[in-house]
């Protein structure tokens, strides 16, 4: 490091200093190699863009003179924005935001921030899936909290275990879960389950932080009922378009009982001031057309058949030993590797073969994971799912 390099180092917050190891950092400089088969980044396949469909629209608002999407926005949100939103989470979810109880976000991950600035003081105490998303387990540190993982399974949060941990005295003041085709595992919290978690947060006093980024991805017309629509007095719900929409225009919303609606607005208006106007009329336009429904249809379609190529693939090439999820929606499976393998050492012996996976740590607050890997089939190329795990399965043989 040169001593320009680290003049700072001492300025810096204590909140903003990373806790990554070099050998994740190495392989994560791994990913940006060309031509590589990367299962790595949990991004949109660019197929599912609508591309006619902005550029038609753009002209069209241009051509009428719209002022209101090149304009600053209010900081709740546009009124047709904000009842597009109400429109879709009642026809999803069976159940409306009421007055003052729906503001848009700069994405889902500026929901968590705007929960994180209202709630949150140093030595708070989180409680999250072990594993889950990296960014919220970044967005809650710069907080300076501490976190609790609590195990999944195939039916997601074992919240039985959770109940355990409180009987014992541990008392969060959040709990963040991905109820819907999580992120990293690829799996969905049971219905029951969902019924017992939303019990426990009112007997104990905690906020449910719902993140529903994969909710309308599902392979299956069936969606169990949201915690939100389960329990709206207990329960924020942070969404966004770029999955089902695109990540270009950053837009999500947060449902939230009216209180507490308005502390995440009063926070916005020091973070952001406001989501873009542009990416909100956009995504009511696509809304009040159809064309989000028509997208995600062939979405699904495409995720689908990504998805049962990798699992196909992981059951032919991978030795005994391997243990997979089986997502039914989303975009990812988590891949448990056989007894000694790390994924650290893993993914850099597989980035030299010209594949990308991810690190199990990095979904920890606690360094576990080091045994698993995430595997994503969104983004990559589907004529190369085979030959990408065959690699894989070749690093593990040899």
């Amino acid at each position: 490091m040169t001593p320009e390099a680290g003049r700072w180092d001492a300025l810096y917050a204590a909140r903003t200093r990373g806790d990554v190891g070099d050998g994740i950092a190495a392989v994560l400089g791994f990913l940006g190699v060309a031509d590589l088969i990367s299962f790595a980044g949990g991004f949109p396949d660019p197929r599912t863009f609508p591309r006619k469909r902005v550029a038609s629209l753009l002209g069209e608002l241009a051509a009428a003179g719209e002022v209101q999407a090149f304009q600053y926005a209010p900081t709740r949100g546009l009124a047709g924005a904000l009842d597009a939103f109400a429109d879709r989470i009642e026809a999803g979810q069976g159940c409306r935001p009421g007055e003052g109880e729906l503001l848009v976000t700069s994405g889902a991950i500026e929901a968590l921030e705007l929960v994180g600035k209202s709630f949150l003081d140093r030595g708070d105490l989180v409680v999250v899936e072990g594993p889950t998303y990296l960014g919220a387990i970044q967005s809650f540190r710069g907080f300076e909290t501490e976190l609790d993982a609590v195990p999944l399974d195939e039916e997601g949060l074992q919240v039985d275990e959770l109940e355990r941990r409180l009987q014992r005295g541990l008392r969060p003041k959040l709990l963040y879960t991905i109820p819907d085709h999580q992120n990293p595992a690829g799996v969905s919290l049971s219905a029951k389950r969902r019924s017992a978690l939303v019990d426990l947060a009112r007997r104990y006093g905690f906020l449910i932080v719902e993140d529903v980024a994969y909710r309308e991805l599902g392979f299956s017309q069936h969606a169990p009922a949201s915690l939100w629509s389960l329990a709206p007095d207990a329960v924020v719900q942070a969404g966004t378009t770029s999955k089902i929409l695109f990540p270009g225009v950053r837009l999500g919303w947060a449902a939230a009982p009216a209180g507490i609606a308005e502390r995440l607005v009063s926070a916005k208006q020091t973070t952001d001031q406001c989501a873009g106007a542009f990416g909100q009329r956009l995504f009511e336009e696509f809304h009040r057309r159809g064309w989000i429904d028509e997208q995600l249809e062939s979405s699904r379609a495409l995720y689908a058949q990504k998805c049962e190529r990798l699992l196909g693939a992981l059951e032919r090439s991978l030795p005994q030993g391997a243990r997979w999820t089986t997502p039914h929606g989303g975009f990812f499976s988590w891949l448990t590797l056989p007894g000694g393998v790390s994924s650290t050492e893993l993914a850099l012996r597989a980035a030299e073969r010209g594949v990308g996976i991810v690190p199990g740590s990095l979904f920890f607050p606690d360094g576990r994971g080091d045994e698993s890997v995430r595997l994503s089939f969104s983004l990559v190329d589907e004529l190369q799912i085979d030959e990408g795990v065959e690699r894989l399965a070749s690093l593990l043989a040899g």
